[in-house]
């Protein structure tokens, strides 16, 4: 048998399954102690529910023009982000705490005496992503999703957020509308004031003088003096109008902190179209920093980029929103020079007319013209009021509300489905990682192959772990049963052919540790023996563990030890026929018996006895590392078997038991396999089929199912 040649490495899928075949029972064993552990943690942790509101937030233009339009219906996406960064914002949600009272019963949640300060209940919402605020792409919707132990707290606070938010952005879109109302009614009570106060000297002088017939309400004259009075005082209302108007606006936007200003985009105040434009070039950039920051490193020559542009456009924005502020200012200025040059004029142009005037109609003339022109004013202040009131009344719709938050019944967090999917999946993975561990670190022999080019012995046979389970002195329900251990005797004979004997050939089965089924599998090598037609005689030499008088069940005394002794003759030792060709000696019962070098020479006597009876003699000895008697008994017998249990040593121990039956001048005969798992690959499953389809009938139906299994695995 040709066993020193090269093993060829298995190919990585068929070895992978193999090992997930033989590792199947740890593999199930932890995905079921994973799926047990997750099943329990799910069903002790706390229970969190989910509610959602869905809104759209919407842009509101100028509200300048009585009746414009309010809002813009197109997407951008500079003004989404924005709203999502301003709704998570302190401004909106430490009013929703302190209206729901969120910092008591947050502190209740944490067994914290007192109420927790707002900073803090904001920083555990955020942080915690107990409130998310997010927004579709493409899409002006926003979603404001709070997770809570409370379903009717969720819905509460998420509805409060929509609340309080809608109210901020009506604020917000009518804050320029109400400084406009306010100056404007401050006007129109000063020019009341002033129009009474004229209308009383108008009638002072009405008495004085003497004059009657005028009506005060529309006085009339005729001279083109007085019609150009009358058009530079008409000229002169409009550009107070304008004048307060530029005023209003410059005041407004020079009350906002340029800190501030970077992020307003507001149509009010800012009319410039490139200074919007510029705005909304610095959000973007800052968005993109935003972005960046998130998974790069402020090292990173993009993030550094990124930031270098978001300042360039920062120092750009600052410096158009200084010109701007500086144009509003020149503006209202300029507009409030023209009204004081205008009035300086229509003074002139007054003084002019009143010298011209007769001296006793010039002071009422005057009086009338200057009623007229506060009364021209007082309505003109008035029905602007009227417009501005009409505008700041019109329904806002900064925000519209798609959808509000309900309790719900069933929790978001644990999720049983989510939860079990992925034990199931961790358990898979964790149970092949850790088969494929146990695999890698695993140093016994894996194949028949492994173990000729390991010891450089041949492999006489294999022995599946199933024929083990029953004793074998019962006779076997099937001859198919037997046929592993025909095979083994079979290959000893052909091995032993062309070996020199004088006499019977002794023979001595050894393992490197104890438990490795050895004296099993020897006693049906025996009985196989004898089954043949040879004269077997079975020699319990493990005097320290036998183990061969129960398998035969069967009294141990007297037996080897007695013998070696002296004590007892051979005969009175000896079972004879206890199986077809088999004679049986027990190991005996001296207590603190060995068999050392001192019985070395009685047992060669009785061994040169024994030779002439029988065709065979095999012994069943103690393992040979650690226990002096079979060194005692190797050193005695012809041939050496090395029997190995199927992944149970490592391949050192192997080695060393090799080592030290090879340091007592003796030569390992072969090799046996022992209790090889049907699992355990293609290689044995050779064996195992091959002896089932050898056997009965009865035998090969029932095997039926492995050898689909089997032939499966080929084909894998």
């Amino acid at each position: 048998m040709a066993y020193s040649d090269p093993v060829k490495e298995s190919a990585p899928l068929p070895a992978f399954l193999q090992t997930l075949n033989l590792r199947k029972a740890l593999i199930l064993l932890i995905l079921a102690l994973v799926v047990i552990t997750t099943i329990a943690v799910t069903a002790f942790l706390p229970k969190w529910y989910r509610s959602k509101a869905s809104i759209r937030v919407l842009k509101i233009g100028t509200t300048s023009a009585v009746f414009q339009a309010q809002s813009n219906d197109y997407y951008d996406p500079y003004f989404v982000q924005d709203q999502l960064r301003t709704i998570k914002s302190p401004k909106i949600i430490n009013p929703v705490i302190e209206r729901l009272k969120l910092n008591e019963k947050l502190a209740a949640v944490l067994e914290i005496p007192g109420p927790l300060p707002v900073d803090f209940t904001y920083d555990y919402l955020i942080k915690k992503r107990i409130v998310s605020v997010e927004s579709p792409k493409t899409s002006s919707i926003v979603e404001i999703t709070i997770d809570t132990r409370d379903p009717a707290l969720s819905a509460a606070i998420a509805n409060e957020i929509v609340g309080v938010y809608t109210e901020d952005r009506i604020n917000l879109a009518t804050a320029a509308q109400k400084a406009d109302l306010a100056e404007l009614n401050n006007q129109l009570a000063a020019q009341e004031k002033i129009v009474i106060a004229q209308r009383d000297t108008v009638e002072r002088l009405r008495a004085e003088l003497s004059i009657s017939g005028i009506d005060l309400t529309n006085p009339r004259n005729n001279s083109m003096e007085i019609e150009r009075l009358r058009q530079m005082q008409s000229t002169l209302v409009a550009l107070t109008v304008d004048a307060n108007s530029l005023k209003t606006r410059y005041e407004s936007f020079r009350d906002i902190p340029p800190d501030k200003r970077l992020s307003l985009v507001n149509a009010q105040l800012i009319e410039d179209p490139g200074t919007q434009r510029l705005q909304q070039i610095y959000l973007e950039a800052e968005q993109n920093v935003t972005k960046l920051s998130a998974r790069l490193g402020e090292a990173h020559p993009e993030m550094i980029v990124a930031r270098e542009n978001l300042s360039k456009i920062k120092t750009q924005l600052e410096a158009q929103l200084t010109g701007y502020e500086f144009t509003l200012k020149s503006k209202a200025e300029e507009a409030e020079a023209r009204v004081t040059e205008l009035k300086k004029q229509l003074e002139e142009a007054k003084a002019s007319q009143i010298e011209n005037a007769s001296k006793r109609m010039r002071p009422f003339e005057e009086a009338m013209q200057k009623l007229d022109e506060a009364t021209r004013l007082y309505t003109t202040f008035k029905l602007t009021l009227r417009q501005r009131e009409i505008d700041y009344n019109q329904p806002k719709r900064p925000v519209e509300i798609l959808s509000k938050a309900e309790p719900k019944l069933e929790p978001e967090r644990p999720s049983w489905p989510i939860n079990i999917t992925f034990a199931i999946l961790f358990g898979v993975v964790l149970g092949i990682g850790t088969a494929l561990l146990i695999d890698m670190f695993d140093a016994s022999f894996r194949s028949v192959a492994d173990v000729e080019r390991r010891l450089q012995r041949p492999v006489l046979g294999v022995i599946p772990s199933s024929l083990t389970a029953r004793k074998p002195a019962e006779e076997p329900l099937d001859p198919a049963e037997d046929e592993p251990f025909r095979v083994l005797q079979t290959n000893i004979t052909l091995a032993l052919r062309n070996k020199p004997s004088h006499g019977a050939q002794t023979l001595v089965m050894l393992s490197a540790g104890p438990g490795e089924g050895k004296s099993t599998t020897l006693l049906r090598l025996a009985r196989a023996m004898g089954a043949a037609g040879e004269r077997v005689l079975l020699i319990d030499a493990d005097l320290r563990r036998p183990t061969q008088h129960r398998l035969f069940n069967v009294a141990k005394t007297p037996g080897l030890a007695d013998l070696l002794q002296s004590k007892v003759t051979l005969d009175q030792c000896r079972s004879r026929n206890i199986a077809p060709g088999l004679d049986f000696i027990p190991s005996g019962t001296i207590s603190g018996f060995t068999l050392s070098l001192f019985y070395a020479d009685r047992l060669k006597e009785i061994l040169a006895d024994l030779r002439t009876q029988y065709d065979r003699i095999v012994f069943d000895a103690p393992p040979i590392i650690g226990v002096s008697d079979s060194a005692v008994i190797t050193s005695l017998i012809d041939h050496v078997l090395l029997l190995i249990q199927y992944r149970r040593n490592p391949l050192s121990m192997v080695l060393r038991a090799q080592q030290t039956i090879l340091g007592l001048d003796k030569e390992i005969l072969g090799v046996v396999l022992n209790r090889v798992p049907k699992n355990a690959g293609a290689d044995y499953a050779y064996y195992s089929k091959n002896y089932a389809y050898y056997g009965s009938k009865s035998a090969r139906t029932r095997d039926k199912t492995a050898g689909d299994t089997i032939n499966f695995s080929e084909k894998k």
